[in-house]
């Protein structure tokens, strides 16, 4: 119980019997099988629930005030985390499975913009690695995007033209 993530081949190593002999104990005498933990993003405590309802209104709020020109750019963050095989434990019947946040800082970030309106996502553009977002840069960008709603927004794109 010390270490719940210990295998049956290491047990059988250690007292010299076989890999079925261990796995047949465990599971038929003691009554425990391993399972994965589930993933959550991040474990909220109660007291954090209202900040994270704040912070949606706000944004919706946002959205609501501007939705034709609405845009937002955000840090993505990324790490590689541990999988399920990596994060099995050995539980007994009943047992509540264990959950596994993200605890880590990322290990890396990827400055994001995404373009959006009422009907879903238009445009996604990823800042690549050691680019800075200018004005080139950024006029580059809108004319993507521009490009982006002629496609999926045709009907925007007229209105946008007669203007």
């Amino acid at each position: 119980m010390s270490d719940r993530k210990v295998k049956v081949r290491e047990i059988a190593d250690i007292l010299k019997i076989s890999a079925g002999s261990v796995h047949a104990v465990i599971h038929k005498h003691l009554g425990m099988k391993k399972v994965f933990s589930k993933w959550v993003p991040r474990l909220v405590t109660p007291a954090q629930k209202p900040q994270g309802i704040d912070d949606s209104k706000s944004c919706l709020d946002m959205f609501t005030r501007n939705k034709s020109e609405f845009l937002d750019k955000t840090w993505i963050h990324h790490f590689t985390p541990e999988s399920n095989r990596q994060s099995a434990e050995w539980h007994e019947a009943g047992e509540n499975r264990p959950k596994r946040p993200k605890t880590l800082q990322s290990a890396g970030k990827i400055m994001t913009s995404v373009f959006w309106d009422a009907h879903g996502i238009i445009f996604i553009d990823y800042l690549q690695k050691g680019q800075t977002i200018n004005s080139d840069y950024y006029i580059a960008l809108l004319e993507r995007l521009k490009d982006e709603i002629a496609k999926k927004r045709p009907h925007m794109a007229k209105k946008k033209a007669k203007c």
